[in-house]
Protein backbone atom coordinates (compact mmCIF):
# COMPACT_ATOMS: atom_id res chain seq x y z
CA UNK A 1 0.00 0.00 0.00
CA UNK A 2 1.09 3.81 -0.93
CA UNK A 3 1.54 6.20 1.72
CA UNK A 4 -0.51 9.49 0.88
CA UNK A 5 2.28 11.19 0.38
CA UNK A 6 3.42 8.68 -2.55
CA UNK A 7 -0.23 8.38 -4.03
CA UNK A 8 0.16 12.54 -4.21
CA UNK A 9 3.48 11.90 -5.66
CA UNK A 10 2.46 9.99 -8.62
CA UNK A 11 -0.49 12.12 -9.27
CA UNK A 12 1.47 15.49 -9.64
CA UNK A 13 3.81 13.46 -11.85
CA UNK A 14 1.37 12.20 -13.78
CA UNK A 15 -0.21 15.47 -14.44
CA UNK A 16 3.58 17.01 -14.90
CA UNK A 17 3.65 14.46 -17.89
CA UNK A 18 0.11 15.12 -19.68
CA UNK A 19 1.34 19.09 -19.17
CA UNK A 20 4.48 18.54 -21.44
CA UNK A 21 2.73 16.21 -23.88
CA UNK A 22 0.18 18.76 -24.46
CA UNK A 23 2.80 21.52 -24.67
CA UNK A 24 4.74 19.26 -27.19
CA UNK A 25 1.36 18.66 -29.15
CA UNK A 26 0.40 22.10 -29.21
CA UNK A 27 4.45 23.03 -30.90
CA UNK A 28 3.58 20.96 -33.51
CA UNK A 29 0.57 22.20 -34.26
CA UNK A 30 2.15 26.02 -34.45
CA UNK A 31 5.24 24.51 -36.46
CA UNK A 32 2.95 23.58 -38.80
CA UNK A 33 2.85 27.23 -40.20
CA UNK A 34 5.48 29.28 -41.29
CA UNK A 35 6.33 32.06 -37.79
CA UNK A 36 3.61 35.12 -38.80
CA UNK A 37 1.79 33.33 -41.78
CA UNK A 38 -1.87 33.09 -41.38
CA UNK A 39 -3.78 29.88 -43.29
CA UNK A 40 -5.97 31.38 -46.15
CA UNK A 41 -8.17 28.90 -48.22
CA UNK A 42 -10.51 29.32 -50.63
CA UNK A 43 -11.79 27.03 -53.90
CA UNK A 44 -11.77 27.77 -57.74
CA UNK A 45 -14.44 26.88 -59.60
CA UNK A 46 -14.05 26.56 -63.42
CA UNK A 47 -16.73 26.71 -66.07
CA UNK A 48 -16.78 24.52 -69.20
CA UNK A 49 -13.69 22.49 -68.22
CA UNK A 50 -14.36 18.91 -69.00
CA UNK A 51 -9.93 17.87 -69.35
CA UNK A 52 -9.15 17.27 -65.71
CA UNK A 53 -5.63 17.01 -66.84
CA UNK A 54 -5.65 20.44 -66.46
CA UNK A 55 -3.75 22.73 -63.85
CA UNK A 56 -5.49 25.66 -62.14
CA UNK A 57 -2.33 27.86 -60.48
CA UNK A 58 -3.25 30.16 -57.37
CA UNK A 59 -0.28 33.17 -56.41
CA UNK A 60 -0.83 35.43 -53.72
CA UNK A 61 0.79 38.99 -54.26
CA UNK A 62 1.25 41.90 -51.34
CA UNK A 63 -0.21 45.02 -52.26
CA UNK A 64 0.95 48.25 -50.49
CA UNK A 65 4.91 46.47 -51.02
CA UNK A 66 6.62 43.53 -50.48
CA UNK A 67 10.15 41.58 -50.48
CA UNK A 68 10.99 40.82 -53.27
CA UNK A 69 10.26 37.45 -54.59
CA UNK A 70 12.29 34.25 -53.55
CA UNK A 71 13.63 33.00 -57.01
CA UNK A 72 13.98 29.40 -57.28
CA UNK A 73 14.78 26.74 -59.80
CA UNK A 74 12.23 24.17 -61.48
CA UNK A 75 12.48 21.41 -64.21
CA UNK A 76 10.61 21.06 -67.19
CA UNK A 77 11.90 17.85 -68.78
CA UNK A 78 11.34 16.49 -72.04
CA UNK A 79 10.36 12.95 -71.80
CA UNK A 80 8.36 10.55 -74.56
CA UNK A 81 8.29 13.61 -76.79
CA UNK A 82 6.16 15.58 -73.76
CA UNK A 83 7.53 18.49 -71.47
CA UNK A 84 7.01 17.64 -67.89
CA UNK A 85 5.30 18.94 -65.92
CA UNK A 86 3.14 20.10 -68.86
CA UNK A 87 2.88 23.68 -66.81
CA UNK A 88 5.13 25.35 -64.31
CA UNK A 89 4.96 27.87 -62.27
CA UNK A 90 7.87 29.92 -60.56
CA UNK A 91 8.47 32.91 -59.09
CA UNK A 92 10.16 35.81 -61.13
CA UNK A 93 14.12 35.70 -61.45
CA UNK A 94 14.13 31.65 -61.10
CA UNK A 95 15.91 29.77 -63.07
CA UNK A 96 14.51 26.58 -65.23
CA UNK A 97 16.12 23.65 -66.37
CA UNK A 98 15.25 22.17 -69.71
CA UNK A 99 17.02 18.58 -69.87
CA UNK A 100 16.16 16.14 -72.81
CA UNK A 101 15.65 12.59 -71.31
CA UNK A 102 14.45 11.24 -74.81
CA UNK A 103 16.94 9.12 -77.04
CA UNK A 104 16.90 11.66 -79.15
CA UNK A 105 17.28 15.03 -79.85
CA UNK A 106 14.85 18.43 -79.08
CA UNK A 107 14.51 21.67 -79.74
CA UNK A 108 13.11 24.12 -76.95
CA UNK A 109 12.18 27.26 -77.82
CA UNK A 110 9.34 30.18 -76.91
CA UNK A 111 8.04 33.16 -78.99
CA UNK A 112 6.37 34.87 -76.26
CA UNK A 113 7.07 37.98 -74.98
CA UNK A 114 9.11 39.88 -73.22
CA UNK A 115 11.86 37.43 -73.40
CA UNK A 116 11.70 35.08 -76.47
CA UNK A 117 14.32 32.43 -76.40
CA UNK A 118 15.30 29.45 -78.64
CA UNK A 119 17.43 26.89 -76.43
CA UNK A 120 19.23 25.37 -80.07
CA UNK A 121 19.09 21.70 -81.11
CA UNK A 122 20.47 18.96 -78.29
CA UNK A 123 21.06 15.62 -77.46
CA UNK A 124 19.59 12.81 -75.07
CA UNK A 125 21.05 13.53 -71.31
CA UNK A 126 22.16 16.78 -71.91
CA UNK A 127 20.59 20.13 -70.56
CA UNK A 128 20.16 23.45 -70.95
CA UNK A 129 18.82 26.61 -68.45
CA UNK A 130 17.65 30.22 -68.64
CA UNK A 131 16.49 32.37 -66.46
CA UNK A 132 13.46 34.33 -66.00
CA UNK A 133 13.75 37.78 -64.35
CA UNK A 134 10.16 38.96 -64.98
CA UNK A 135 6.52 37.93 -65.04
CA UNK A 136 5.34 36.69 -67.88
CA UNK A 137 3.24 33.34 -69.64
CA UNK A 138 5.68 31.55 -71.96
CA UNK A 139 4.21 29.29 -74.31
CA UNK A 140 7.19 26.63 -75.07
CA UNK A 141 7.27 24.35 -77.81
CA UNK A 142 10.27 22.21 -79.41
CA UNK A 143 10.74 23.02 -83.03
CA UNK A 144 10.87 18.98 -84.25
CA UNK A 145 7.73 17.83 -82.74
CA UNK A 146 5.13 20.16 -83.05
CA UNK A 147 3.00 17.84 -80.43
CA UNK A 148 5.34 19.21 -77.38
CA UNK A 149 3.60 21.99 -75.66
CA UNK A 150 4.11 23.32 -72.12
CA UNK A 151 3.33 26.28 -70.25
CA UNK A 152 5.43 28.05 -68.48
CA UNK A 153 4.04 30.90 -65.88
CA UNK A 154 6.41 33.19 -64.18
CA UNK A 155 4.66 35.42 -61.15
CA UNK A 156 5.98 38.34 -59.14
CA UNK A 157 5.83 36.56 -55.99
CA UNK A 158 6.70 33.12 -54.31
CA UNK A 159 2.97 32.20 -52.71
CA UNK A 160 2.52 29.52 -55.05
CA UNK A 161 -0.22 26.68 -55.29
CA UNK A 162 -1.83 24.32 -57.25
CA UNK A 163 -5.49 23.95 -56.52
CA UNK A 164 -6.63 20.54 -55.81
CA UNK A 165 -8.68 18.52 -58.18
CA UNK A 166 -12.17 19.26 -56.76
CA UNK A 167 -10.49 23.72 -56.95
CA UNK A 168 -9.66 23.80 -53.16
CA UNK A 169 -6.59 25.70 -52.58
CA UNK A 170 -4.48 26.72 -49.54
CA UNK A 171 -1.71 29.59 -48.92
CA UNK A 172 0.16 30.55 -45.55
CA UNK A 173 0.47 34.35 -45.46
CA UNK A 174 2.03 37.36 -43.45
CA UNK A 175 -0.78 39.66 -42.61
CA UNK A 176 -1.55 42.62 -44.70
CA UNK A 177 -3.38 43.04 -47.65
CA UNK A 178 -2.85 40.50 -50.97
CA UNK A 179 -4.56 40.05 -54.26
CA UNK A 180 -4.89 36.39 -54.46
CA UNK A 181 -5.07 35.41 -58.06
CA UNK A 182 -6.41 31.78 -59.87
CA UNK A 183 -4.96 30.83 -63.30
CA UNK A 184 -5.36 28.03 -65.93
CA UNK A 185 -3.98 28.43 -69.73
CA UNK A 186 -7.42 27.73 -71.28
CA UNK A 187 -9.03 31.48 -69.72
CA UNK A 188 -8.62 34.72 -68.21
CA UNK A 189 -7.21 35.19 -64.58
CA UNK A 190 -9.91 35.63 -62.07
CA UNK A 191 -8.46 37.86 -58.63
CA UNK A 192 -9.97 38.87 -55.14
CA UNK A 193 -8.40 40.73 -52.82
CA UNK A 194 -8.26 39.90 -49.22
CA UNK A 195 -6.91 41.67 -45.90
CA UNK A 196 -4.75 38.52 -43.54
CA UNK A 197 -4.37 38.63 -40.08
CA UNK A 198 -7.27 40.56 -38.54
CA UNK A 199 -9.56 37.89 -37.56
CA UNK A 200 -11.21 34.94 -38.89
CA UNK A 201 -11.93 35.29 -43.05
CA UNK A 202 -14.40 33.10 -45.14
CA UNK A 203 -13.11 31.36 -47.76
CA UNK A 204 -12.38 32.62 -50.93
CA UNK A 205 -14.24 31.81 -54.37
CA UNK A 206 -12.67 32.86 -57.54
CA UNK A 207 -14.52 32.05 -60.83
CA UNK A 208 -12.23 31.01 -64.05
CA UNK A 209 -14.10 30.94 -67.26
CA UNK A 210 -12.44 28.39 -69.75
CA UNK A 211 -15.80 27.90 -71.71
CA UNK A 212 -14.62 30.35 -74.97
CA UNK A 213 -10.84 28.46 -74.87
CA UNK A 214 -10.14 26.83 -78.80
CA UNK A 215 -6.74 25.11 -79.18
CA UNK A 216 -5.33 26.12 -82.34
CA UNK A 217 -2.57 24.89 -84.07
CA UNK A 218 1.23 26.89 -83.23
CA UNK A 219 4.14 28.05 -85.64
CA UNK A 220 7.48 26.40 -85.65
CA UNK A 221 10.36 29.00 -84.24
CA UNK A 222 10.31 30.92 -87.14
CA UNK A 223 6.78 31.59 -87.07
CA UNK A 224 5.96 28.99 -90.20
CA UNK A 225 3.70 25.86 -90.08
CA UNK A 226 5.39 22.77 -89.05
CA UNK A 227 6.27 20.62 -92.25
CA UNK A 228 3.73 17.41 -92.76
CA UNK A 229 6.77 15.20 -91.93
CA UNK A 230 7.06 16.65 -88.45
CA UNK A 231 3.76 15.06 -87.32
CA UNK A 232 5.30 11.32 -88.08
CA UNK A 233 5.15 9.81 -85.54
CA UNK A 234 9.13 8.09 -86.76
CA UNK A 235 10.34 12.14 -86.16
Amino acid sequence: MLGAGARLGRIVASMYSWNCKRAALAGLVMAALPAGAHEVTGKVRVAGRADNSVKTIVYAEALGGQAAAKATRVRLAQKDKSFTPRVVAAPAGSTVDFPNEDPIFHNVFSLSQPAPFDLGLYRAGASKSRAFPQPAVYRVFCNIHPEMTAVLLVVPTDHITEAAADGSFKLDLPAGRWRITAWSERGQPASAEVTVGTGPGAALELALDETKFVELPHKNKFGQDYSKAAYSPKQ
